[in-house]
């Protein structure tokens, strides 16, 4: 009985179909992660608003993205929206569900890096008449933008492997189409090794680019979440 066929291997290591759905990952990851880092940021400020009511709506949404699976999040906007007269196709459901709960670890990811920034820093800025808006985009955010590089590059790794639970409503990602061969040629590990393949190609190369940003913007490394 033959345990691994190493041809077969081979051959899924160029294959066009999960080469595709490689892509499709890439692309879903960039997305979701620009969608949820915008969102993020209006989360991040209503937790640093004096308004309580913005407060207390924000500490709620966080209470329930990251009180929650994502699986069961994206299914119930797969399956839910459509009976509240909603109806989203497999991609807008999946990268809808990828941004709201990716916002949700952002967003404490950006509080914590303008909460970072020396109160000093926008004193002296302040004492100057430089108007609140110039003040952030000259001195706050460039200081903040430092101390959130590790941690959003460790929350985007993280992102790019969570797009595979996207499978579950038959998005046609690398996991998805993986499962498709396989059941096609029932090369179970085949097919698999050749996914985890990719799959560590892309978060290596993404630690690569972390790791150059890092170092341009004189930042340290954090743990991954």
């Amino acid at each position: 009985m033959e345990i691994f066929n190493f041809a077969a291997f081979a051959g899924y290591l160029t294959n066009q179909f999960l080469l595709w759905g490689a892509g499709v990952t890439l692309v879903m990851t960039v997305a979701a992660a620009a969608g949820g880092l915008l969102l993020a940021l209006v989360l991040a400020g209503m937790r640093m608003s004096s308004n309580v009511a913005l407060v207390q709506i924000a500490r709620f949404y966080l209470w329930v993205f990251r009180g929650t699976p994502l699986l069961i999040q994206l299914v119930i906007i797969y399956s839910g929206m459509p009976q509240l007269g909603l109806r989203l196709g497999v991609l807008e459901s999946a990268l809808i569900a990828l941004i709201l709960n990716e916002a949700a670890y952002m967003s404490e990811i950006v509080r914590s890096g303008f909460m970072g920034v020396a109160k000093g820093q926008t004193e002296a800025a302040d004492s100057l008449g430089l108007p609140s808006w110039l003040v952030v985009w000259k001195v706050t955010l460039p200081q903040a933008f430092r101390l959130m590089i590790p941690p959003l590059g460790n929350s985007i790794n993280g992102l790019l492997k969570a797009t595979s639970i996207t499978s579950v409503i038959s998005m046609e990602e690398l996991m998805r189409r993986s499962q498709m061969v396989m059941q096609e040629h029932f090369h179970v590990l085949e097919v698999f090794g050749v996914a985890a393949i990719y799959y560590l190609v892309m978060t290596t190369a993404w630690g690569f680019i972390q790791e150059r940003l890092e170092r341009r913007f004189g930042a340290s490394t954090a743990h991954a979440r």
